[in-house]
């Protein structure tokens, strides 16, 4: 489907061949919490003006792998499907516990998919997550498999004392694609926007990520997530008022409230999935899981305008059609908000250890 828009340029949304949706979901969030006011009480006196609440931080046994496994275990609980028959698990994510070693092989082995199932990691910043979605719903949409997995989380760090440190958090979902008849959320067209925008990064060998202070709003997020959002809804036909629901990448409470507004929709078509402020920004996970909040709790016939945005700089919007096939699934496995509610607050102190901040050696 092309349409032509703004200086008669040609752009082209994607929809697949064959019909393509959501079969299963599932997400996770640890149980650790650190308040953002323990992170100002310790490198600002405790007079910063705080962005959010809390965050989500990963326990010592946790990393990508881990909580990807449990996420995906969910998706699978929903869909109710045999493993085997996905044929491809894709983890998108910045931490990756391993440089060279796939994330996605581990996971894959874990939940019983495989051996005969494409494995890879995916990375393109906070919208890693939404990359695998994308080439999941190519690899259904061409016909090439019936079902693939597409995850996307993190156990996101940063700098100590630096903005970010208050934001970067822990967490996801993953989503199972598969034919469009026998989905909960079905595709109705997709499109993505990328452009070599230096906002934020992070050089081999470098522990922690480095950003470009007020420029990840403009040109980076705002840019790239309203370019994404119009172009599809105006290929579609659509304005906001056509969706009931809406989720975007959340780096802060700020950012998504204000984007929401200059594209036109209202506080509460936005509020299911703007979870920034309980658990914080989580990375690749950040517009996946917030997208989990909203099936949590949307009825058949509604529709469901997703962006992300991923540093460096690029986003991805899906326009979602719910189907009647949601309600029979959703309570197989524990809702968004189950996770979010068993909160457990920790210190800096304790955070500086299971976060391996401390280097004794």
């Amino acid at each position: 489907m092309q349409t032509s828009l703004q200086k008669g340029a040609t752009q082209t949304v994607m929809k697949p061949i064959r019909e393509v949706g959501i079969v299963g979901y599932g997400a996770y969030v640890p149980r650790y919490r650190l308040p953002a006011r323990e992170i100002s009480r310790i490198w600002h006196g405790g007079e910063d003006d705080l962005p959010l609440s809390e965050k989500a931080v990963p326990g010592l046994d946790e990393d990508t792998v881990t909580m990807s496994i449990e996420a995906a275990r969910n998706a699978l609980a929903r869909a109710g499907i045999n493993p085997q028959e996905i044929r491809a698990v894709w983890v998108g994510s910045e931490s990756h516990p391993y440089a060279v070693k796939p994330t996605s092989a581990i996971v894959a082995e874990a939940i019983g998919v495989g051996p005969e199932t494409q494995g890879a990691d995916w990375e393109f910043a906070c919208k890693a997550g939404t990359e695998a979605m994308q080439a999941a719903i190519a690899l259904v949409g061409s016909g090439m498999a019936n079902y693939a997995m597409a995850i996307g989380m993190d156990t996101a760090q940063g700098r100590p004392g630096d903005d970010l440190e208050y934001t970067a958090a822990a967490g996801g979902a993953a989503y199972i694609l598969g034919p469009g008849e026998q989905s909960i959320a079905r595709l109705e067209a997709s499109y993505s926007f990328v452009t070599d925008t230096p906002d934020f990064w992070r050089r081999p060998q470098q522990r922690y990520p480095r950003h470009g202070g007020r420029f990840t709003g403009e040109p980076a997020y705002f840019r790239h997530s309203i370019a994404a959002a119009e172009h599809l809804m105006k290929a579609l036909g659509y304005t906001p008022a056509d969706f009931d629901w809406a989720v975007f990448h959340q780096p802060n409470v700020r950012f998504p409230l204000r984007l929401a507004a200059e594209l036109g929709f209202s506080r509460e078509q936005i509020a299911p999935g703007l979870l920034v402020n309980e658990i914080g920004n989580t990375y690749a996970g950040s517009s996946m899981i917030g997208f989990s909040a909203i099936l949590d709790i949307a009825e058949p016939g509604q529709r469901v305008l997703q962006v992300s945005f991923g540093s460096g700089a690029g986003s991805d919007a899906f326009s979602w059609l719910i189907t009647e096939r949601l309600k029979a699934c959703r309570q197989l496995a524990p809702l968004t908000r189950d996770y979010i509610a068993r909160r457990h607050e920790i210190d800096y102190g304790l955070y500086v250890r299971y976060r391996e901040k401390l280097h004794l050696h």
